[in-house]
């Protein structure tokens, strides 16, 4: 059984990695901002507890970058496909596409490290909560 790539299976994940992009980055921004406010917060009264969500925002931005880094990389590797199988090198277009693939899996992969870690800094702010009583 032979699978065709065409032009136009790469261009399906145009739309798919540009939400994702847009999403990523609306992410980044608000994670941006909240470590502008720690930032200024831990300035005025540096408490280890607000050092700490620093430092899970920091890692969660590195986090973001790499999931932004592999998406971008995902849709030039479509583009690129595209222009193979345009130029009629099917196998080599065949291998970016499978690239592009791969590059996506690992964004989303990523995404899902960084909704683990969003998970674990909130249990550990509500527990917060309960060694305030």
């Amino acid at each position: 059984m032979s699978t065709e790539l065409t032009l136009t299976t790469p261009a399906l994940l145009f739309p798919a990695i540009s939400l994702l992009l847009l999403a990523y980055t609306n992410r980044f921004l608000t994670l941006a901002n909240l470590i502008r406010d720690l930032h200024t917060r831990y300035r005025q009264d540096p408490h280890p507890r607000t050092r700490g969500q620093l430092s899970n925002l920091l890692y969660r931005i590195g986090l973001i970058r790499n999931m932004q880094v592999c998406g971008v990389a995902s849709f030039a590797c479509c583009v690129l496909s595209m222009g193979a199988l345009f130029a009629g090198q099917v196998i080599a277009g065949q291998w970016i596409f499978g690239a592009s693939l791969a590059l996506l899996l690992a964004s989303l992969g990523l995404s899902l490290r960084e909704l683990w870690v969003s998970i674990d800094a909130l249990k550990l702010q509500v527990q917060d909560l309960d060694e305030d009583r």
